[in-house]
């Protein structure tokens, strides 16, 4: 359904370990809003639930809600780092269309819910 890089599994290790509050999981959620409609979540939860699907990469266990798999499928998460810092980075095949500010989406069966910007 989607891919996470080392680098990104990596990198999530270390935010859970610095949070030490006895996550388990990754939430990756698809939220309605920003300019182009729909927007990206992560998030750390303890607990999945009976709408969730989990898949697990590089030791990394990540929460899909079932509503929104079908909008994150094919779904690419990496983590780049250059000498201006670093960033997660979420590669989203579905898209048709992005905000200028590349925080928001849309696809071609979802337009979510656009604000203005």
């Amino acid at each position: 359904m989607i891919v996470v890089t080392e680098q990104a599994a990596y990198q999530i290790q270390e935010m859970i370990k610095e949070a030490g509050e006895g996550e388990q999981y990754v939430r990756l959620a698809v939220n309605g809003g920003g300019c182009s409609g729909l927007s990206y979540g992560l998030g750390f939860e303890k607990d999945a639930n009976e709408q969730d699907e989990v898949l697990e990469f590089h030791g990394v266990k990540f929460l899909i809600d079932k509503q929104d798999a079908p909008i994150l499928q094919g779904v690419k998460i990496d983590y780049k780092q250059s000498m201006l810092g670093g960033g997660f980075t979420i590669d989203n095949p579905n898209a048709i269309a992005t905000c200028g500010c590349g925080s928001s989406f849309r696809t071609a069966a979802n337009s979510g819910t656009p604000e203005q910007c």
